[in-house]
């Protein structure tokens, strides 16, 4: 039976992941179109990868530079800028909000981010949705963390928990921790699920039959 839901938070519940990719081309635009286009693809290859990690690659691996800290601090202000109020306005993917409003009192719900953990709670605050979540955990942690350290924190059996998420870092979370998948599939990553044994859903409408049956 399940008892707890852990959701990933861009493309699961909410539509922002073309906010990021935005954003990351934006701050790597004086680069060249060339730059641009490999920071991009390395963005969405790498979707759930924390921001800190993707800059630190980009830096070593395509810019040849190094990142000093000044550098460093000023790339991830400027992301949070560029993102915050953008993905506080976003549509919610379908059904997530009904599903919030109406189950978040049948089962303990969780997110697990790639986002940085305080602008995850305060996305998640101005939204209007901190309260229905046991829980809000982001960045620098990274997922497999996360969800061991809910399972491990809250008394959880790996076997009472689903974990919904679109992208590869969720799915060897879920996986590593013993815990069932399910893929919220979009336009851009049908292909990498497609061979994939998981649960594979559009979008939220029917995630509460779907996890009770």
């Amino acid at each position: 039976m399940i008892k707890a839901v852990i959701f990933d938070f861009d493309g699961v519940l909410v539509e922002s992941v073309d906010i990021k990719t935005k954003a990351f081309a934006g701050l790597f635009e004086y680069e060249g179109d060339s730059i641009v286009r490999r920071v991009v693809a390395y963005h969405i290859k790498n979707a759930g990868v924390s921001r800190f990690e993707k800059f630190r690659h980009i830096y070593k691996e395509m810019l040849n530079r190094e990142l000093t800290e000044e550098t460093f601090d000023y790339l991830c202000k400027k992301f949070s800028e560029l993102v915050v109020d953008e993905v506080v306005n976003a549509p919610y993917v379908k059904g997530a909000k009904e599903f919030l409003e109406n189950c978040a009192s049948l089962y303990d719900c969780y997110i697990a981010s790639a986002t940085p953990h305080e602008e995850m709670e305060e996305i998640a605050k101005r939204r209007g949705i901190a309260s229905c979540f046991k829980a809000i955990y982001g960045a620098p942690r990274k997922k497999a963390d996360i969800v061991r350290t809910i399972l491990e924190r809250h008394g959880l059996n790996p076997e009472d928990v689903v974990y919904i998420g679109d992208a590869l870092s969720d799915y060897e979370a879920a996986k590593d921790n013993k815990v069932v998948f399910i893929a919220r599939l979009t336009g851009g990553n049908k292909t990498l699920f497609k061979d994939m044994d998981c649960i594979k859903i559009e979008n939220l409408e029917n995630l509460q039959h779907i996890i009770s049956s």
